[in-house]
């Protein structure tokens, strides 16, 4: 029961960190993204997907780069973290 639950937590956090690295390199490629993270190219191209499917980056010429709702996104995500930590240490 809990083994998704932490699937779907390393997910997200490779999810973060691709996104925390577009907003500080930004543009950046998926290569670029691969060295700096040590994920495979072709995890990292999917973690691009999703963040580009909640508009969290866009695509350029350039590379991948971070939206402005990316930016807010990043700065919430401590309070956000912490709201989730708190409940599930309530279970």
């Amino acid at each position: 029961m809990l083994s998704r639950l932490e699937r779907e937590i390393e997910l997200t956090a490779r999810h973060i960190a691709i996104l925390r690295l577009v907003v500080r390199e930004g543009p950046i490629g998926i290569i670029k993204l691969s060295e700096l993270s040590g994920c495979p190219q072709h995890k990292v191209r999917y973690s691009l997907r999703v963040l580009e499917q909640k508009n969290l980056i866009k695509p350029s010429s350039q590379g991948a780069v971070a939206t402005p709702k990316a930016e807010r996104f990043v700065k919430t995500l401590p309070r956000k973290i912490k709201e989730l930590s708190e409940k599930l240490e309530s279970l």
